[in-house]
C-alpha cells in the first residue's frame, strides 16, 4: 500500500492520503493495509466498520466513548465532502480541548485517524455525503458520550450556520462538564 502518512496538529492524529492509480475503467487504491499501517507506525486492530449516509447541512457528533470501552476510527467520505473534526480530549496532553478539522472528500480520498481519547464529529458539505470508518472497539451505547458541536471552550469553526442535529447531538456537554468527570488522562508516551 502507497499511502503518505501525515502528522497534524493534534499529537496522534494523522490524515491519510492515499495513492491511487486512475486509467480509463476508473480508479484503485487500498484504504486499508495492516501490515503498511504497522511499518509506518500505525498498529491498528479494527474491529467494526461503519457506513452513514447524510444530507447537507448534517452535523454529527462530536462523539466518543468512555474509557470503559474506548475507540479510535479511521474516517473516510466516499460519496461527497464533509468537515471531519476531532477534539483531544485527553487531560493533561499538550493538545487537551484543541480541535483539528480536515476536509474529506470522495475526490480527496484523504482519511482521518482519529485515536481512543478523542471526540469526533463532521458536518456535510455537500448534497449528500456517505462516510465509512473503522473502529479499533465495538459500540457499546452505555459508554457513548457527545461534546457539544458549539461549545465556545474549544471553538470549532464550523463551516455551517445552522446545522441539522439529532437530539442526542443537541444535548451534549461542554467541555467544562467534561472535566468534572474526565475519561481520558494523557500520558507521554
Amino acid at each position: 500500500m502507497k499511502f503518505n502518512l501525515i502528522p497534524t496538529s493534534l499529537k496522534d492524529v494523522f490524515i491519510i492520503e492515499v495513492v491511487c492509480f486512475y486509467d480509463e475503467r476508473g480508479f484503485f487504491f487500498e484504504s486499508w493495509n495492516q501490515r503498511d499501517f504497522a511499518s509506518a507506525g500505525l498498529d491498528l486492530k479494527f474491529v467494526q466498520d461503519n457506513h452513514s449516509r447524510s444530507k447537507q447541512g448534517v452535523l454529527r457528533g462530536l462523539h466518543y466513548q468512555n474509557s470503559h470501552a474506548p475507540l479510535g476510527k479511521l474516517v473516510r467520505c466516499t460519496v461527497g465532502a464533509v468537515f471531519d473534526v476531532a477534539v483531544d480530549l485527553r487531560v493533561n496532553s499538550p493538545t487537551f480541548g484543541k480541535w483539528l478539522g480536515v476536509e474529506l472528500t470522495a475526490e480527496n480520498k484523504r482519511q482521518l485517524y482519529v485515536p481512543p481519547g478523542f471526540a469526533h464529529g463532521f458536518a456535510v458539505l455537500s448534497e449528500v455525503a456517505e462516510v465509512q470508518y473503522k473502529q479499533t472497539g465495538y459500540y457499546v451505547p452505555e459508554t457513548e458520550r457527545v461534546l457539544a458541536w458549539n461549545d465556545p471552550d474549544v471553538g470549532v469553526q464550523w463551516p455551517i450556520q445552522h446545522p441539522i442535529l439529532s437530539p442526542r447531538d443537541q444535548k451534549g456537554i461542554s467541555l467544562q462538564d467534561y472535566l468534572r468527570a474526565p475519561d481520558f488522562i494523557y500520558e507521554e508516551q
